[in-house]
């Protein structure tokens, strides 16, 4: 069964997950915002074994904590590989919001359309859905009914598109094309904000008023 803790670490208060499996004790955490020895001691001290650290996109804010978390955990790091460069540049990105961040790390295996990754007993099917960012992904469990959806759609808003990389056209169709395709059920776990669900957005996200599906 999967059990999953959100964190609002960081100054952007980005969303840091930890995607873990009851039946097994292992656990990914996906986008690691800020304060990576803190996610690390927070799965310690609750019994998760991290398996896997996973990225939806390199901006900065969801990458903070990325080099502590691999230091304290030891575990392979996944991106897409269109956001590797990106990742790259994350200290920089973060110096020109006035915020220090020590180099991340590379991943270690990149992520493709279509990909699934075992957590102990969980499946995470890997979304490519570009427009906020080059290479992002998000992750979906269709056996829990969740996904994880980094800075795409939210509660009554949208990933924006202003920053270096960002496509409106290109995010509104990952949205039309993957997002709004999957059960009304399916509850939405954003990289900002609380969660909300598919059906939820699809009757009152305003950004999206104009869909026929």
């Amino acid at each position: 069964m999967l059990k999953l803790h959100r964190m609002s670490l960081g100054p952007l208060q980005t969303n840091c997950y930890l995607v873990g499996c009851d039946e097994t004790n292992e656990a990914a955490i996906i986008d690691p915002a800020w304060d990576g020895r803190v996610i690390a001691r927070v799965a310690t001290e609750n019994g998760w074994n991290i398996t896997h650290i996973l990225l939806t996109h390199a901006h900065f804010d969801h990458v903070g904590g990325l080099g502590e978390l691999k230091e304290a955990t030891g575990a392979p790091i996944y991106a897409h590989p269109d956001a590797v460069e990106m990742l790259a540049q994350a200290d920089k990105a973060a110096a020109l919001w006035g915020f220090h961040l020590d180099p991340p790390p590379p991943p270690d295996s990149l992520l493709a359309e279509g990909d699934v990754l075992a957590v102990g007993n969980l499946r995470l099917h890997v979304l490519h859905t570009p427009g906020h960012a080059p290479g992002h992904v998000c992750f979906y469990l269709p056996v829990d009914g969740a996904l994880i959806d980094g800075d795409v759609l939210f509660q009554q808003g949208i990933g924006r598109t202003d920053l270096p990389g960002g496509d409106y056209a290109l995010l509104m169709r990952s949205i039309r094309e993957k997002i709004l395709t999957l059960p009304d059920e399916t509850r939405l776990y954003p990289g900002h904000g609380d969660p909300t669900t598919v059906g939820d957005e699809r009757a009152m996200n305003p950004f999206l008023g104009d869909f026929e599906l």
